[in-house]
């Protein structure tokens, strides 16, 4: 297993924590209202997220912090306020659905 340094570990947390705050606001808003999270956002970049996943069976649709309607190919997520992320992407923060 990967060590994270603090750094990254500060930079998830403050994510994770302003997105799960504000994530309520992406809820509302229709997936294709919002813009496409663009690689080189700054947020995606310490995230590393990609559009597409190459970690099996991980992927932002079955990752607990998505939202918006199921089956859609971009949603909002709670870790990325204002903005849609492709179901079949992925980033460090995933967390697979319970259930």
């Amino acid at each position: 297993m990967k060590s994270v340094n603090r750094r990254d570990f500060l930079k998830l947390s403050g994510t994770s924590l302003i997105g799960l705050t504000l994530g309520g606001v992406a809820l509302r808003a229709n997936a294709q209202d919002l813009p496409q999270l663009e690689l080189d956002d700054a947020t995606a970049k310490a995230l590393k997220y990609t559009h597409k996943s190459e970690v099996e069976g991980a992927v932002c649709d079955n990752c607990m912090y998505i939202q918006g309607t199921e089956g859609a190919e971009w949603r909002p997520c709670a870790l990325f306020p204002g903005k849609s992320v492709n179901a079949q992407g992925w980033c460090t923060a995933y967390v697979k659905k319970p259930g």
